[in-house]
């Protein structure tokens, strides 16, 4: 699916108890733009994406690995190889008010929904944010009418922050306004071990990550 350039680096593979955090791969690209012309999995998105955007933004998120190591990785079910959405991290430097930042996020096809792999997939990358990027802070954020992510914020052990309109919308929007999460590394490795994870990372010995400066 992706040429891979000179500068790629190794890719980071993360596990959980039922979940496969991993590099996108040509026969994601369906059932990923099946999901994205989804209007309930879309419902808190200005718009619907047609197979050519969903390709474009599946390929975006593979260059972001191949230059960090990390990114938004595809989500694979383990018991059964299924692709079911994608969740990881992205550095802001400059498009909020409160950039720079990391901010984590996560989409799922609605036929997993309400089974905590958002939770399970999530909480894994912030582990992975702290303990081996070492950020000292990662931030989520969602339109305020999406209380079901909001609700995975707050099990995830993030603390409300406000909210601000998102500069990328119009102002007549009614997605406009969003409300902010947040989780320092300190906070998070003190309660980690509260969500039960069965975690491990699959990294080269020598490999070095891009850290968001």
């Amino acid at each position: 699916m992706m040429q891979n350039s000179p500068d790629t680096k190794p890719p980071v593979i993360l596990e959980t108890a039922r979940l496969i955090l991993r590099p996108w791969k040509t026969e994601d690209l369906a059932p990923f733009a099946h999901m994205n012309a989804n209007a309930q999995v879309m419902q808190h998105f200005p718009q619907t994406l047609n197979t050519q955007e969903s390709d474009a933004l599946a390929e975006k998120f593979q260059q972001q690995i191949d230059l960090n190591g990390w990114g938004f990785w595809a989500l694979e079910l383990k018991q059964t190889g299924q692709f079911i959405g994608f969740t990881g991290l992205h550095f802001q430097p400059d498009l909020f008010e409160f950039s720079p930042c990391t901010e984590i996020g996560w989409r799922l096809a609605a036929e997993f929904w309400h089974q905590g792999y958002a939770t399970e997939a999530a909480g894994e990358c912030l582990r992975f944010a702290f303990e081996v990027l070492q950020l000292k802070t990662v931030k989520a954020f969602t339109a305020v009418q999406n209380k079901a992510s909001e609700n995975v914020m707050l099990r995830l052990g993030m603390q409300h922050q406000g909210y601000f309109n998102h500069p990328k919308l119009n102002s007549n929007s009614p997605l406009l306004r969003h409300t902010l999460y947040c989780i320092k590394q300190a906070d998070f490795l003190k309660n980690h071990g509260e969500y039960g994870l069965n975690q491990s990372i699959h990294i080269e010995p020598a490999q070095r990550f891009a850290k968001p400066q």
